[in-house]
Formats: C-alpha cells, structure tokens, sequence
C-alpha cells in the first residue's frame, strides 16, 4: 500500500423539488378524488324521483347513473402539499365584514390571498346553493383549491384540455375483462340495485380507473363478508 486514500465517488443524488416548486409536482393517484358533475337535465331527473338515482361506486355519492367524473385534488391533499412546501403558509379573506368575518360578494363567494413562501396570488371560491357551516368548508376549500392552481397546484386536473399534448394520455375505457368482472359481480349481492343500474347505463362509459376502483371496492366488500 502506498499510503494514499482512495474515496469513491458518490452517485449523484435525485434534487427533490422544495417550495413553489413543489406545488407544479403531480399528485399521486391515492390523493385523487372523483367529483361528479351532473347536467341540469340529469339533476332534474332525479331530484323529480330520487330513484332516477344510483349509489355511484366511483363517488359514493347518490346521482344520476350517466353522470361523468372530474378529477379533483381535496382539502385535505392539498392542506398536505402546501405544508409540505412550506409550513407557515397562510391564507387571509380579501374583505371582511364589521364583526371581522369574510365578507362574501353577492353571488355568495370569496375572494382570499394564499400566500406561500412569501408570494402572495388570489383566489376564488364558492359554495354553489349551499347554506350554513357546510357551506363555510366547501367555500374555503374552493377557494383554497383556486388560489393554489395559481401556483401550478393540481394544474393539469383543472384544465379541461390537453396542456402538454407530448404528455398525454388518452382516455382508456374499461377492457372486456374489466367489465366480465363486474358483470360477475352483478350476479351477486355484493354489488347494490343502484351498482347494477350503474353498470348497465354507462356501460359504454366506464373507464379502466373507474372500473378499477369499482372491482377494488367490491372485493374489499366480498373478502369483508359484507352483503346488501
């Protein structure tokens, strides 16, 4: 040996995104949820005969079975991100009213200021018909939502086209596996009277993620025991 030290060089590490940065990264597929959105004639179905409806395997939610899903980040995920980025971020009503309360326009929403790592930009966000404290979480929440898509936050989930056509994917719908397996499943009691009504109204409709996310549910039930 001649004395000297030989160092190994490290491989070069992975730089994981920090701060605003943070905010343009893709959410995983488990902080995803699905949000129905019903056309006028689709709620008026239903709200003229509540068994126009289905207990939607996607959603959970009580709807019309031909309604189609939107991709949407939660409150919680997003509550996830921005501390992530950055701890001490803060959010404050643009206006408040004389007992210091968000004032709120007169088409029932508001306008707050999310500030994150020390950038400030505006939000939006509203309630829809809603009343009372319900109303209060679903308003702040939207407006959370809106405010940090300003960021780049869950950016690719509020456009309604193709923002980077290099990268995208397009829509795959439920494969004949997919839809044997649920129509199994149809055959059973482990799959609910408005399931069924589901599965044979947008059969022509269902994509693999929603099909997937159905069959998981569904075997989560049947390896539970759990029967209607």
């Amino acid at each position: 040996m001649n004395g000297e030290t030989t160092v190994k060089e490290q491989p070069p590490s992975e730089t994981k995104p920090e701060g605003l940065a943070l905010l343009r990264e893709p959410f995983s597929p488990n902080q995803i949820s699905k949000l129905p959105k019903p056309t006028k004639a689709q709620t008026e179905q239903v709200r003229a005969d509540y068994k126009n409806g289905v207990r939607c395997p996607v959603c959970g939610g009580w709807h019309h079975p031909g309604v189609v899903h939107l991709d949407y980040v939660g409150h919680a995920a997003l509550t996830d991100r921005l501390l992530d980025a950055d701890p001490a971020w803060t959010w404050e009503p643009v206006a408040t009213d004389e007992h210091g309360l968000p004032l709120l326009d007169r088409d029932g929403g508001m306008w707050i200021r999310l500030t994150v790592c020390g950038m400030t930009r505006l939000g939006y966000g509203d309630a829809g018909a809603k009343t009372g404290p319900d109303a209060t979480k679903e308003r702040i929440g939207d407006a959370l939502r809106n405010a940090a898509m300003r960021f780049g936050a869950a950016l690719d989930l509020w456009h309604k086209g193709v923002l980077h056509e290099a990268e995208a994917e397009p829509i795959k719908l439920a494969t004949e596996k997919q839809l044997a397996e649920l129509d199994d499943y149809a055959q059973t009691d482990y799959m609910t009277d408005g399931q069924k009504a589901w599965l044979e109204a947008a059969r022509d409709k269902i994509t693999e993620d929603q099909a997937s996310y159905a069959l998981e549910k569904l075997k989560e039930k049947e390896a539970a025991g759990e029967v209607e």
